[in-house]
């Protein structure tokens, strides 16, 4: 197992490496001129006040929207927390879209905040809603009982004990604030991002782009450490299991309409204005834009590069996850960090590191193991969180049982273990093939010659104007990843058993 797990880790390693044998192959003089310039600190404010002003707004929006959902008596609770999970089966470029059809002069930093904000919050409303599901009301019972009112129980009380999925989903959000490429694109917002993919496409600068990416990948490791240093060693588990009772719901009372209009507000902006777009394009462009088959081939190229990344990518991940749980060291722990720090780079750096090899390996070059490849090292940490957590329920007893009784190693792992993680592995699966089904910059760099699926479709018609024509992509993309959304959706409430 370890043998493989060091394999996975050193092919994950080869963007982080490749990036730093550019620089030193340029030199410091070259590199120096390329990173200490006027446009990288446009570039780095930009990112800087992006993820400044966004990441507490989520954190508002989400925190707000989990409280009314799982600890009020907000009307229709259930259904609005589904609502505030569904905006992520709508890909961020498609959000930006929808609202430059509404309001094309919507461009800057105010746009990009705004739909960056509509598109993300869902990452910090589902860890911070499951956070909540699962506390000891007995601890706000107790701060009540001392005489404390309802707010200041819930920042006392409540909010310190959400420290940990609050971390994560802001770090979340970051990360992809670094790597998006489409949504910024469509409201003219220059980051880091767009600057290396312009770079690479307009002048095919290899050093330029690539320092560029070097930015990026510091940018990556400085908000891990702050996360983690937030975040910071605090111990949140309770030693027994806690008050066997639901939290009592707080009655709204004559606020309720007022309350009511958060969730209403957030998913009318998150969803009412994508559906209304792509109605508006789709009864605009009427039967012509339903061009069958060029359509059905994007359609069937995505649910093969999806299928096939997302199979191989929880595969890959089986021997790491394993040693995570069965055999922990401070080795394992390496190797596993490694992999979630090259999984949170941006695509596009994955990608270019990928691409600039494969260019000297003609029998990969402009194939599908290229960009399969690419989708193992972005979403490995997705297959992996979610095969650990499923090992972790399977009994190392078993697995002796069944080497006990002559079976092999890899046959009782095969025949006990991975049987009953599977799953764990099917939301593996589940959760990798979103992310593949709504990747961008990776696919438009490394799919071979004439591949289209439905992101790179719908891109190549909207940067063409021709909204009507990428309506009906869009809603093919949206249609395919919300059964996975709600796999999410329904496996996060399953947890905390409710």
């Amino acid at each position: 197992m370890y043998a493989l797990a060091l394999v996975v880790s050193a092919i994950a390693l080869v963007p982080l490496g490749f990036i730093a044998l550019i620089a030193v192959e340029t030199g410091w003089p070259t590199v120096s001129a390329l990173v200490f310039r006027p446009r990288v600190g446009e570039l780095l404010t930009n990112t800087v006040l992006l993820i400044a002003i966004t990441v507490p707004l989520c954190a508002v929006i989400g925190v707000a929207l989990a409280w009314l959902t799982e600890r009020s008596d907000l009307p229709g609770a259930r259904f609005w927390s589904w609502l505030a999970v569904a905006p992520l089966a709508v890909p961020a470029f498609v959000h930006s879209y929808a609202w430059i059809s509404l309001a094309p002069s919507l461009h800057g930093l105010f746009a990009g905040v705004l739909v960056s904000v509509i598109a993300y919050f869902p990452f910090l409303y589902l860890p911070v809603a499951a956070s909540l599901r699962q506390l000891d009301p007995g601890l706000e019972d107790a701060a009540t009982s001392l005489g404390h009112g309802p707010w200041r129980v819930f920042f006392r009380v409540v909010l310190p004990q959400l420290r940990v999925a609050l971390c994560g989903g802001a770090l979340l959000i970051a990360l992809h604030l670094l790597g998006e490429y489409g949504l910024f694109v469509m409201i003219r917002f220059d980051t880091f991002t767009t600057a290396i993919i312009d770079q690479y496409q307009s002048t095919y600068n290899g050093p330029a782009a690539n320092m560029l990416a070097g930015v990026l990948v510091l940018c990556c490791l400085v908000l891990l450490g702050v996360e983690a240093s937030v975040r910071g060693s605090g111990r949140y588990a309770r030693l027994g299991s806690g008050a066997a009772r639901v939290a009592t719901k707080y009655r709204l009372g004559r606020a309720k309409p007022l309350w009511l209009l958060v969730p209403v507000i957030a998913a009318a902006l998150s969803l009412g204005v994508p559906l209304v777009t792509l109605s508006r394009w789709l009864l605009a462009g009427g039967v012509a834009v339903w061009r069958l088959d060029a359509i059905g081939a994007a359609l069937g190229q995505t649910m093969v590069l999806a299928v096939a990344g997302a199979v191989l990518t929880v595969i890959v991940a089986i021997p790491m996850a394993w040693l995570s749980i069965r055999a922990p060291s401070r080795l394992q722990r390496v190797l596993e960090g490694s992999n979630y720090v090259v999984g949170s780079l941006p695509g596009v750096v994955i990608a270019l590191a990928l691409v600039t090899i494969a260019v000297h390996v003609p029998a990969v070059y402009q194939t599908i193991v290229t960009i399969l490849i690419a989708y193992v090292l972005m979403f490995l940490p997705r297959a992996l969180v979610s095969l650990r957590a499923s090992i972790a329920q399977a009994p190392i007893e078993l697995e002796e049982a069944a080497a006990s009784l002559g079976r092999s190693p890899w046959r009782a792992l095969w025949a006990v273990t991975v049987r009953l993680a599977s799953p764990g592995a099917a939301a593996g699966v589940a959760l990798v093939a979103l992310g593949i089904t709504n990747e961008l910059t990776a696919t438009q760099m490394l799919a071979p010659n004439g591949t289209k699926t439905l992101a790179t479709a719908f891109w190549s018609l909207s940067g063409e104007i021709d909204y009507a024509a990428a309506a009906p992509y869009a809603l093919l993309m949206v249609l395919f990843s919300l059964p996975l959304t709600w796999l999410l959706y329904s496996q996060s409430r399953r947890a905390a058993g409710r």
